[in-house]
């Protein structure tokens, strides 16, 4: 390590972020330094890129002999007191942070995907070396979710956290909420806005918002979660249709986190589109923006909210992390980044969870169509507390329509069979679309 109060800092990937971290130091490093106890000096004294020779947006000249292409070179360079992991993907990311934590260097990343899927053998790594990970940039872009749960909850059991962790979701949804839109225009709106990626299929499909709630459930109860495991779903289905007719009921559909404890010591883990009420203080969270809300039985309820993405917010969560790094080469007694304080755990299984529903049938418009589907529910003992059909004005006659159900709250796999039996029914002509509705209280 050179001088604990000038630390060396790796940069593996520059791009938005990266680029962020690199203006952020340039900016306010004389104030980090005021700030911190040992007057901690950051420097970046190497980075990782593809391509040496593109242009990039940042507030000084980055000076070319810093640049490699070479990750190895950077975990190596003797400089190189802090590995800070940004490019992505779960393979060189793996590789990267690995190394760091072998060579004992601490490690700051923002890759959920990788911590949700592989972070089981990094922090086994990051124990053995004893050798920090740090990741509040992996959670919620600029709120300090981590810090809270590790540090200002560290006395409190947490009961249960629901949040809108996807900016891109939300966007997209309010879009469509405010204006009628369908879902591939207010997509198409956010790609063109850079509020989604070319490939939008990890915020649209839920798994961007899983693995941060992975990450959270793991950080509150202290045991490894297999995503695979997990019910996730996505926004894809959501059609101007159920916007209105949640609008109708006094409600809005996010795309919510729910990660609750529940007497037995299980937890219940699922993300999906819902119906909350536009009562609801997360009803009120607009654009690209995110919201945790913490349930602890000391604390109580607190909401968390900020940008859940972007250059400025996601690059201050990293210096953030940076500069917990630096304390813990300094003095070496703060936490490692991670604490699992159990190896194994149990989570609900999605069948067991129980809710009310929103329920949209594609139909055959003919007499007797309630009917059929209603009868398959009763047989299954599910309550319905209303039907409706949605006339198209543009096609009163139309031969196939939507019917939405509501239904009584019951076990979730008590309804996929009865869903399944309807789907079979020859008046339904596809799966039928579920949309849980929550009582968030």
């Amino acid at each position: 390590m050179s001088n604990c109060n000038k630390l060396g800092i790796g940069l593996a990937g520059f791009g938005t972020v990266g680029s962020g971290v690199w203006n952020t130091i340039e900016k306010n490093g004389e104030l980090i330094s005021d700030r911190t106890a040992n007057g901690v000096s950051l420097r970046i004294t190497k980075i990782l890129v593809r391509d040496p020779a593109k242009t990039r947006a940042t507030t000084s000249a980055v000076p070319t002999e810093i640049l490699t292409t070479d990750w190895r070179e950077l975990v190596n360079d003797p400089s190189v007191d802090i590995v800070v992991e940004l490019i992505g993907g779960t393979t060189d990311a793996f590789e990267i942070i690995a190394a760091a934590l072998l060579a004992k260097k601490p490690v700051v990343t923002g890759n959920k995907a990788l911590l949700a899927e592989r972070g089981i053998e990094l922090f086994a790594i990051s124990r053995k070396m004893e050798t920090p990970i740090f990741f509040e940039a992996a959670i919620a872009g600029g709120i300090p979710i981590v810090k809270i749960v590790q540090d200002s909850f560290v006395g409190n059991r947490i009961h249960s956290f629901t949040g809108i962790i996807n900016g891109t979701s939300n966007y997209i949804l309010e879009q469509m909420t405010l204006r009628g839109i369908d879902y591939t225009t207010a997509l198409g709106e956010a790609q063109a806005l850079g509020y989604a990626e070319a490939d939008p299929a990890l915020d649209v499909n839920g798994w961007d918002a899983a693995h941060k709630a992975i990450l959270l459930a793991t950080l509150a109860y202290g045991f490894p979660i297999d995503p695979k495991n997990i019910h996730v779903s996505g926004i894809e289905q959501v059609r101007p249709t159920d916007i209105k007719f949640a609008k109708s009921l006094g409600y809005v559909i996010k795309l919510l986190a729910i990660v609750r404890e529940h007497e037995s010591g299980s937890v219940e883990l699922r993300i999906q589109p819902s119906f909350i009420s536009q009562k609801h203080i997360l009803a009120s969270v607009h654009g690209v923006f995110n919201a945790v809300s913490v349930n602890a039985d000391a604390a109580g309820e607190s909401l968390f909210y900020g940008r859940g993405a972007g250059q400025g917010p996601t690059a201050s969560s990293v210096v953030a992390d940076l500069v917990e790094a630096a304390r813990d080469l300094a003095h070496a007694t703060r936490h490692r980044g991670f604490l699992p304080y159990r190896e194994t755990g149990n989570l609900v299984p999605i069948a067991e969870t129980t809710t009310a529903y929103y329920v949209r049938f594609d139909v055959t418009d003919r007499p007797g169509t309630i009917a059929e589907i209603a009868t398959v529910l009763a047989k299954h003992a599910i309550g319905i507390s209303g039907t409706h059909s949605p006339v198209n004005p543009d096609n009163p006659d139309a031969e196939f329509l939507d019917m939405v159900f509501l239904l009584h709250s019951c076990p979730f796999g008590k309804l996929t069979a009865a869903l399944t039996e309807i789907e079979s029914l020859n008046c339904v002509n596809s799966t039928p679309v579920v949309f849980r509705i929550e009582n968030l209280g």
